[in-house]
């Protein structure tokens, strides 16, 4: 049977999609899966946070941590849903410089159980863009009072309750896949004011949101 032109542009043409097709499936997968499969991993990393009123400024940012389990469940090759249950540090950090006290700075720590929900876009390969939303719930508050040697000289703790218990914002990143190992980074933007009236620190972070750069790795299962 004589084989047209047409016809074997449309062969050459089916071939090509296909090895697309597999080679962009390989997004969402390792190299020794076959199909695309769900993932359960843990997750660590370091927070620098702040709070904001009208806009985010630097000069007060607190390094902190975050540290919990993710799941990657792929929806269709290449785009998956990323559920990931977390206890994250953040707040802000204000720098003293006096007689009485000397010099070191005070640590606000609020500590929250946060679920971030994301949709993780691969872009190529082994690099994706995420983004959705979070909802925390604080667990503790505290002031530390830290020197420049890095010493804590106190802790004070602060009633949860003169804070807003629930938070929730958006957030959006970057991640790079190596087989069952990611690294990413990724920023939380609070949409909910942080205190509430009724105490000092309630109403001195009345109009305060919360605002952090995540960078983290995690390994999956």
């Amino acid at each position: 049977m004589k084989t047209t032109t047409k016809t074997k542009f449309n062969m050459l043409l089916t071939a090509l999609l296909l090895t697309c097709v597999a080679g962009y499936s390989q997004q969402q997968q390792t190299s020794d899966e076959s199909a695309l499969t769900p993932k359960l991993g843990i997750k660590g990393g370091v927070n620098l946070s702040n709070l904001y009123t009208s806009n985010v400024k630097d000069e007060n940012a607190k390094v902190g941590f975050n540290a919990g389990l993710f799941a990657k469940i792929p929806i269709v090759t290449g785009v998956s849903i990323q559920p990931e249950l977390l206890y994250t540090t953040k707040g802000a950090q204000l720098t003293y410089d006096n007689i009485l006290q000397g010099s070191g700075k005070y640590r606000f720590n609020l500590n929250y159980i946060e679920t971030p929900l994301l949709m993780v876009f691969n872009v190529t390969k082994n690099v994706n863009i995420n983004g959705g939303a979070y909802a925390a719930y604080l667990a503790s508050a505290n002031i530390k009072d830290v020197d420049n040697n890095g010493d804590v000289n106190g802790v004070r703790d602060l009633n949860a309750e003169n804070f807003n218990r629930f938070d929730w914002g958006l957030v959006g990143g970057i991640g790079f896949d190596i087989e069952n190992l990611t690294i990413g980074a990724r920023y939380n933007y609070g949409l909910r004011e942080i205190g509430k009236s009724g105490s000092l620190s309630g109403d001195l972070t009345q109009n305060s949101k919360n605002s952090a750069l995540s960078l983290f790795i995690g390994i999956g299962f």
